[in-house]
């Protein structure tokens, strides 16, 4: 009774994040994380929309053990045939299947009577239970639904095979108390739901989407679905990381308990925002830069005095540590490569190697490099490999008030140097425009953002950068303490991805 599960589907509804685009490698490695997170379910893609999505989702379904793997399906018979067909070696396979069964949607985008929806309902579980030991169900929409229609929606699910009921507030519209009220109703209505998991699946767009799915589980829900970092459509998803520490921090009161490793919060939230370019705001409760840090004089005073005066929740039950290790221009290979065992890093020869290198680099310009600056390189070099039609090998800029911005950029592309120098209206804009040139692909800025990774005058910066190329909306990152190099690095990932698609 007190059990919430955690069903993960920052790898499905998070990747749909406008910009977000993550490859076969960069999913699996999420999957893997998340396996170490502790989550019951990965909805690892929705396998009909694309081959590279199918082929995503295969790879998790053969490869990661332990959750429940879910691939997402509508309610059409290909859909479902294409779902099973990526996730059937799967450990623990789990078809998805989802119709829209408000009037606004029915009428206006599935052009379909009540009836039909019902029919529909039957034909898509009884599909997926033919193939799948699991089945989920979602109604789409569910909150603005009629709701004695959309009991009958559930009943005629259940009656065919399902075996996970979900009710998601599909557009972010309704207010705790009445989200609340209605699981504590369709539990009433729908006798069968107390047989099955019943989860539920919130948006962000009021930003109440940690409120409504928390008072769901206050009212029988007995699995949130959420995202890391509170990634996905539009506002995006309940925050994966509010609603376990809410739940952790607040048991006496909710007396309710996930099986979630906590400590492992702050290194998954980390890996999402490198593999995504998604930052993570710095008032962003749980994993922000700001959840523990303290400026206040009487905060700070306080803190010093007694932990508990100001901090709730203890940084090192998500995975932070108060002490810091340095390491300097005289860490050799040894040091570096224990020191990223540590943060729990296991790296091949060759990757370990272009890390070192950048190390290097950076201790050369940093008289003291933290973890947040071996992140950030991690996340340059290894995270960027299965992307990299072309790398960064220099940049020389010339610029000043009185003469035209001019770039020279080396890149290399299957083990030829290619060069280019070219003007700008800036040093950055002259950087950008010669990766163009080299590269051939032309692109319109759509964003740009640049913030600092430690603290100091000496700290990296961290660019991210969105662009739009033949219509479609690329993200790309970049790090280095050089802003200008930090953003041709940014510029020049964004281009990979885009000709790696």
């Amino acid at each position: 009774m007190e059990r919430v599960y955690i069903f993960d589907t920052t790898l499905r509804d998070g990747e749909q994040s406008p910009g977000i685009s993550l490859n076969v490698q960069q999913k699996l490695e999420i999957a893997e994380q998340l396996v170490k997170l502790g989550v019951d379910a990965i909805e690892a893609g929705f396998p009909i929309t694309s081959q590279g999505d199918f082929e995503a989702v295969k790879a998790i379904a053969d490869r990661v053990k332990g959750p429940k793997i879910v691939a997402l399906a509508r309610a059409l018979d290909a859909d479902i045939d294409r779902a099973w067909e990526a996730i059937k070696n799967s450990q623990n396979p789990c078809i998805h299947t989802f119709i829209a069964t408000s009037d606004i949607h029915m009428e206006r985008k599935l052009r379909k009577t009540r009836d039909e929806v019902l029919r529909m309902t039957e034909a898509a579980v009884k599909r997926a239970r033919k193939y799948a030991p699991e089945v989920e169900f979602s109604p789409e929409d569910a909150t603005r639904s009629n709701f004695d229609f959309l009991c009958k929606v559930l009943e005629v699910a259940l009656e065919n095979g399902a075996t996970v009921i979900n009710i998601p507030d599909t557009v972010g519209y309704a207010l705790p108390n009445e989200f609340g009220k209605l699981i504590k109703e369709i539990k009433t209505a729908v006798p069968g739901l107390n047989n099955v998991i019943l989860s539920v699946h919130c948006h962000n767009d009021l930003g109440l989407a940690v409120a409504n799915s928390l008072a769901a589980v206050e009212n029988g829900a007995n699995q949130v679905e959420c995202t890391i970092n509170g990634l996905g459509e539009r506002a995006g998803n309940a925050a994966l990381e509010e609603i376990v520490m809410i739940l952790d921090t607040r048991y006496r009161s909710l007396g309710k308990k996930t099986n979630i490793k906590t400590e492992e919060i702050t290194r998954t939230s980390r890996l999402i925002s490198m593999l995504t370019g998604y930052q993570v705001q710095f008032n962003k409760a749980i994993v922000g830069a700001n959840a523990f840090a303290h400026s206040s004089g009487i905060h700070t005073d306080g803190v010093l005095k007694e932990r508990v005066t100001y901090e709730i929740i203890n940084p090192q039950k998500i995975g932070l540590t108060e002490s810091k290790i340095i390491l300097g221009k005289t860490s050799g290979r040894h040091a570096l490569k224990q020191h990223l065992k540590e943060m729990g890093y296991i790296l091949n020869e060759e990757e370990f190697e272009k890390v070192f290198v950048r190390f290097k680099e950076l201790a050369d310009k940093k008289a003291e490099i933290i973890n947040d600056d071996l992140e950030a390189i991690m996340a340059d070099e290894v995270r960027t490999t299965t992307v990299e039609i072309y790398s960064f090998k220099s940049l020389h800029v010339s610029s000043g008030t009185e003469e035209i911005p001019t770039a020279t950029v080396r890149l290399v592309k299957n083990g030829k140097v290619i060069e280019k120098t070219v003007e700008g209206d800036g040093p950055v804009d002259a950087a950008c425009n010669a990766i163009s040139k080299v590269t051939g692909v032309s692109a319109k800025l759509l964003f740009y953002n640049v913030s600092s990774i430690t603290g100091g005058l000496d700290a990296q910066g961290d660019v991210t950068i969105q662009l739009d190329i033949g219509g479609k909306k690329v993200l790309g990152r970049g790090v280095s303490t050089d802003i200008i190099e930090a953003s041709a690095r940014a510029y020049l990932n964004a281009i990979n991805k885009s000709l790696t698609k």
